[in-house]
């Protein structure tokens, strides 16, 4: 390649940075990745591989006609490296998109390092990329303190944030099936989780361990005081919400029978036998020897965290392999800062991706490093960034982001509230979100073939040829 041509910075390997660098990388230019692991590790990550995943497995919903679903499909048809990575690595989860997540991680490290126009720097990027580079800035909610500093400094603006937290693992040796059991919820599609189930009066004793139970310490933020955010709120903090709370979120008991209790149909068995309310384990990798406790994040010491998830039943000689883990996430004031282009407002040639940007969810942190790198690539070719339409999930998330009312700004997973209303009202729930589903791809159509270096020509005729060029 010829070496006058430009080289784009991406700062972070995360979900986001890898998708960026990768879509730049397969316009034909060439990529500096800067990740800091393993070299200065984060509060939250375990290893130096690239998009590993933090909190849970799961990217969401796997049906199209739900929103994350959806945005999923939206990203297969756009050719992201991370979706595609993911449906090959899946591992069983009901309705769900889950991965074996060291796997997943380690096919994507893989792909990067052996890119010929990707050169990977480990080590600390303190400031941001120079007004005279293209650059995206996709660090994560976790960015280092001196980065940090330095995107203050250049926004004028004190960072948002909230607080995260990650769910424990455990063996799957050790789980109790003679009182858990295997089943999805209402019997959709295999019995990919396994279940365990709790009486009233085991979940009152449960409830009150978590309430006495030892938060670990933490220095940068009063846990009284503490701002959540609420789709990953951790478990003692729903306990204290009230005493049922938990019961209608992640130990909701609904479509969920063993069929050792007795006929599901017998309404005096149901009305006797149901649980009270049940802990769900989502299979972690692909032989189903890890588990992970869905719902379950924590901020409980971890000795704690033994001792009060014992008492679930099921688990009681479970061994922890992970246990679960809180800490802070930044994120901009998008609203103030960012077009939905991602371009930042004052020096159009910094984009940023990820959950930095205010959207919540793996799949969103992907749909915003696709567009990032594309657009990075674009600006590089001396071509006109793309905006995507917001009758599509990942459109309409960006423009949200870009466009919400200022002051109040709060993270934003995707959802079908987000989009433009149909031309005609279709009262029935799963006919609707198809409705959106059906214009969401057929708008998303025309952008499927637009490269990152090209106006309008397929990614088969301008990437390819040059891909190859790279790797001889």
């Amino acid at each position: 390649m010829p070496s006058e041509q430009p080289v784009i910075t991406v700062v972070g390997a995360g979900l986001a940075g890898t998708e960026a660098a990768w879509q730049i990388a397969s316009a034909g230019l060439r990529v500096r990745l800067v990740e800091m692991r393993p070299l200065r590790r984060s509060p939250a990550h375990h290893s130096a591989e690239f998009a590993e995943l933090v909190c849970s497995n799961s990217f969401g919903a796997l049906s199209s006609d739900r929103a994350a679903g959806l945005l999923q499909e939206e990203l297969r048809r756009l050719g992201s490296t991370v979706i595609g990575t993911a449906d090959r690595h899946a591992v069983p989860a009901g309705g769900a998109l889950a991965v074996d997540r060291g796997r997943f991680s380690a096919a994507l490290t893989a792909s990067l390092e052996r890119h010929p126009l990707i050169t990977v720097e480990r080590g600390e990027q303190r400031c941001l990329p120079g007004p005279d580079e293209i650059g995206v800035l996709a660090t994560g909610p976790l960015t280092s303190d001196a980065l940090a500093d330095d995107l203050r400094a250049f926004t004028g603006r004190a960072d948002c944030h909230f607080f995260d937290a990650a769910s424990p693992i455990v063996e799957g040796e050790g789980l109790d099936l003679s009182v858990a059991f295997r089943g999805s919820r209402y019997d959709k599609g295999d019995a990919d989780y396994i279940n365990c189930p709790m009486g009233e009066a085991q979940y009152r004793v449960f409830r009150q361990a978590l309430l006495e139970a030892e938060q670990a310490e933490l220095k940068d933020f009063d846990t009284q005081s503490a701002s959540f955010f609420e789709g990953c709120l951790p478990i003692e903090e729903l306990a204290r919400r009230g005493e049922d709370t938990m019961r209608y979120g992640p130990l909701k008991p609904i479509g969920l029978w063993d069929p050792r209790w007795g006929d599901l149909h017998d309404r005096e068995v149901r009305r006797s036998r149901r649980a009270h309310a049940v802990v769900q384990l989502r299979q972690e990798d692909r032989d189903g020897r890890l588990w992970n406790l869905v719902g379950f994040q924590t901020n409980l010491k971890w000795g704690e965290q033994k001792r009060v998830f014992q008492l679930i039943p099921g688990l009681e000689n479970a061994s922890f392999v992970r246990f679960g883990v809180m800490h802070r996430n930044t994120f901009l004031e998008a609203p103030q800062l960012l077009e939905s282009t991602l371009q930042f407002r004052q020096r159009p040639t910094l984009l940023a991706a990820g959950q930095i940007t205010g959207t919540e969810g793996y799949a969103a942190a992907v749909a915003g490093g696709w567009l990032a790198g594309t657009n990075a690539a674009r600006l590089a070719r001396g071509l006109e960034p793309l905006r995507l339409p917001p009758t599509t999930m990942a459109g309409a998330l960006l423009h949200f982001i870009a466009t919400a009312p200022s002051g109040k700004f709060q993270p934003m997973p995707p959802n079908f509230a987000l989009m433009p209303d149909l031309p005609e009202r279709i009262r029935d729930k799963r006919r609707r979100y198809g409705a959106y589903r059906d214009r969401s791809l057929a708008d998303l159509e025309p952008f499927c073939g637009i490269s990152a270096g090209s106006p309008g020509s397929c990614r088969e005729r301008l990437i390819e040829p040059v891909y190859a060029e790279a790797r001889t």
